[in-house]
């Protein structure tokens, strides 16, 4: 693929809905000349994704690779087709992610509404909602593997196009608000025993974040961490039925007089990925993680706030990470593709 000497390149993981596609119309919207890659599993939906953007960006550069981020041997194709493809890489949006089989406890809710942790719940949604993970045909934890370790794999596939101390480039995580570390433990990376598998697998993020710019800060590969807030997407709207979410939305709109976070829309979710697009990655904090903002009259804004994260556990973590890279890789018969 030939690229422009000053043509940017990004690559978004899980572009063809809710912050995803939104984050590409907003890449667009600041540089209409930048390369973007839509990294999806649904090629229908990608190609559609492709079509809706050139209606409003004729010019726009966009192309389609096809990756299942939850798949060992899709995520390994598809960092194969990148480098054939392309000779460097400026951003990575690591975006795509699952709940698994999601459900919302009314009981939590009821009781959690008449206690001082009213506000804690409705923001983080901690102690709301439970998930039954399941087991992927590499053996991994279904939310563990397509949240985190699928694009673990990715970056350690694509270091050669992302090390280039001429030109930085930046990794950005899409964390939550409900990544927390009372939910992650180093015995069990993968949640088996727990039941906040998307809590854990985001907290991942957090840690490996934090990890790989101690490994490559120095070899021009920067990553950071943001948080969209609370949106409202197609994982949202498998909690309760749309109608629901109909009613509760002037309610959930209020509460941005103390929760900004409520960012609700995709838009105003992508805030944060937008505003570190536009920064120097060697300037940005390493331990901080970006939120999304939205005030109640509308404006979006970008806040950080340090992270909870030790840097011991993240380099143990890290460690973890590239041994059950080696097994998985060994178990499955994959060679080292890097």
């Amino acid at each position: 693929m030939i690229l422009t000497t000053m043509q940017r390149v990004a690559i978004v993981t899980g572009a063809t809905s809710g912050i995803g596609s939104a984050l590409c119309e907003r890449l667009l919207q600041e540089d209409e000349n930048i390369h973007i890659c839509l990294a999806c599993r649904n090629m229908d939906k990608a190609n559609a994704t492709r079509d809706n953007l050139l209606s409003s960006f004729p010019c726009a550069h966009i192309s389609i690779v096809k990756i299942d981020v939850g798949r060992l041997e899709s995520v390994l194709h598809a960092a194969q087709e990148i480098k054939t493809r392309f000779h460097r890489l400026d951003y990575l949006f690591l975006n795509a992610g699952i709940m698994a089989n999601p459900h919302v406890s009314f009981w939590a809710f009821l009781h959690g509404l008449f206690s001082s942790r009213i506000l804690q719940m409705l923001t983080t949604a901690e102690g709301l909602i439970t998930q039954q993970d399941r087991v992927n045909p590499d053996g991994l934890q279904e939310v563990f593997a397509t949240n985190f370790f699928g694009h673990f794999v990715l970056i350690r596939q694509l270091e050669p196009l992302l090390c280039c101390l001429e030109n930085p480039s930046q990794l950005i995580w899409t964390s939550s608000v409900s990544a927390h570390v009372s939910n992650f433990s180093l015995d069990d990376i993968q949640h088996k025993q727990g039941k906040q598998s998307y809590s854990s697998s985001k907290y991942c993020t957090d840690l490996a974040s934090v990890a790989l710019n101690n490994h490559f800060n120095k070899q021009g590969l920067f990553s950071s961490v943001m948080c969209p807030g609370i949106v409202m997407t197609n994982m949202t709207y498998e909690l309760m039925s749309p109608l629901f979410w109909k009613l509760l939305f002037p309610f959930l709109w209020l509460l941005r007089l103390c929760a900004p976070t409520y960012t609700l829309t995709p838009y105003n979710g992508a805030e944060a990925q937008i505003w570190l697009f536009k920064q120097k990655p060697e300037l940005l904090d390493p331990l901080a993680k970006y939120y999304s903002c939205t005030t109640v009259l509308g404006k979006n804004y970008s806040e950080s706030h340090k992270m909870d994260i030790n840097e011991d556990t993240a380099e143990k973590l890290y460690k973890k990470l590239l041994e059950l890279e080696k097994q998985v890789l060994v178990s499955n018969n994959h060679p080292d593709k890097k």
